[in-house]
């Protein structure tokens, strides 16, 4: 008798787990984003909680959670239940960096991508008028003639991947210096001869014919500069651009975790994603399942092997 009431409540317990996994979500989902309000991150986050109540029918928010370098409103995602009630939209270092630091409370299998939905619109850049429009062009000139480098700083991951590369391709540069906002300027003034900067910053001197890119820091082309080449497509295996995507802890059920990528996907997909991909020259574009899960892990040996230089 004990036997068929343990079976009939363990029964019972799946079918209401199962129920609930096929209601979800039935009360309101939170999307945390560990920065202020108004990066790409925190716009696209909204969109998708927009999304989310169009589709569900049930509330949904963004909550910007700063501090940390985006430790703060991560660790709160991973104390969260794991009921796909509570989303982090991460940025790539937080997963990356922070854990092979040893900065965050938590490690690499804490959290599992819904889907990765941004790189970062980050390029290499040299004067318009100098004779070469690729990194192989750029690394024979370079081993005749003085090159300087301008970048964000020396410890960021596209200053590493950049001078890697050029070891890579067997040049130094003649010298290198960090600044807040690299952009036309440092060209123009000759305080430069290379920058490592963002479309949206270096806007006004490509369209000049005053600054060129040799190859985009990001995980596919750059939509508004369909012709030129990423990092990974000209010198292989060093690439690690700067991307987001949406994380809920690992033991969120695959079911929920579609219903939340359906409505990311919608996002992705549409007019507006492709106007913003015009304005900042950002990639938007949708990566799940076991696609997403195998750039984080390649993302992380990257950034790993960077950091150790």
């Amino acid at each position: 008798m004990k036997k068929m009431l343990l079976a009939g409540a363990l029964g019972c317990a799946s079918l209401m787990s199962a129920f609930a996994h096929a209601e979800y979500p039935e009360r309101p989902v939170e999307i945390i984003v560990p920065w202020p309000p108004g990066d790409l991150e925190d716009v696209v986050a909204r969109m998708i909680s927009d999304q989310i109540q169009k589709d569900y029918g049930v509330p949904s928010a963004v909550v910007n959670m700063k501090g940390g370098g985006g430790v703060i409103g991560a660790s709160h995602v991973a104390s969260a239940r794991p009921d796909g009630y509570t989303v982090g939209m991460f940025t790539g270092n937080i997963l990356t960096t922070h854990i092979i630091k040893k900065r965050a409370p938590f490690n690499a299998e804490t959290f599992e991508p819904v889907g990765i939905a941004i790189s970062y619109p980050m390029a290499i850049w040299a004067k318009g008028d100098l004779p070469f429009n690729d990194l192989a062009g750029l690394a024979e000139y370079a081993k005749e003639n003085p090159v300087r480098l301008a970048h964000y700083g020396f410890n960021g991951p596209p200053t590493r991947q950049t001078l890697m590369m050029a070891n890579k391709l067997g040049f130094e540069f003649s010298g290198n210096a960090a600044y807040d906002e690299p952009n036309c300027t440092l060209l123009a003034s000759g305080d430069a001869d290379v920058v490592i900067s963002s479309v949206k910053l270096m806007r006004s001197c490509l369209d000049s014919g005053e600054a060129k890119p040799l190859a985009a820091y990001t995980a596919a082309r750059i939509k508004i500069l369909p012709d030129l080449p990423t990092l990974d497509e000209q010198v292989p295996g060093i690439a690690a651009p700067s991307w987001a995507g949406l994380f809920v802890r690992s033991e969120v059920p695959e079911e929920i975790r579609e219903k939340i990528a359906a409505s990311a996907q919608k996002v992705l997909q549409s007019q507006v994603a492709s106007d913003i991909e015009v304005s900042t020259g950002a990639v938007l574009d949708w990566t799940a399942d076991d696609a997403a899960t195998s750039f984080v892990s390649e993302q992380y040996k990257r950034i790993e092997a960077l950091l150790a230089q």
